[in-house]
């Protein structure tokens, strides 16, 4: 197989949101979390089964205030509709204070994102602990309706190519 049909069967491509059904758009959602917190909650929720959107690809990593915000550039840029950011709770960073970092850093980061032209409600920041599976799945949900509403993103173009 081809290095491109094999890019465009596991939607690494920009824009590639997959087809539900074959005949509808569906988003691609990036999600940074948590190894601690969320991560373990979305495991939770699939331990579970319960219900919600295969749109999101998971990136784990030790720490929310880890996340450098050009990976959220990175995702926009290499085809992602809609960024999702969840940690731990404040107060409760395995890290001590690395989710008040991160949450400092998106605070400083939204204006950048504004400057670029990115809407703001694609992407989005969450606290989901080890134990709120259901949390996950229902942030999941409604993270993959706005995004859905939204229509595919298209200003990563501007992003690459400027």
């Amino acid at each position: 197989m081809e290095s491109k049909e094999r890019e465009t069967e596991m939607g690494l491509t920009r824009g590639a949101g997959s087809k539900e059904g074959g005949n509808g758009w569906e988003p691609k959602i990036t999600a940074f979390v948590c190894n601690w917190c969320t991560y373990a909650g979305a495991d939770l929720a699939g331990t579970s089964r319960l219900k919600h959107s295969p749109q999101i690809r998971v990136i784990k990593l030790p720490c929310t205030g880890r996340i450098d915000p050009l990976f959220i550039l990175k995702a926009f840029e290499r085809g992602s509709d809609g960024v999702l950011v969840s940690g731990c709770h404040p107060g409760d960073c395995h890290y001590t204070s690395g989710n008040y970092h991160a949450r400092r850093r998106f605070a400083t980061f939204r204006k950048l994102l504004e400057f670029l032209g990115i809407d703001l409600r694609r992407v989005q920041f969450s606290w989901v602990s080890a134990a709120e599976g259901a949390k996950w799945a229902k942030m999941v949900n409604e993270v993959t309706r706005q995004v859905r509403e939204m229509g595919p993103f298209e200003g990563y173009r501007k992003i690459s190519d400027g």
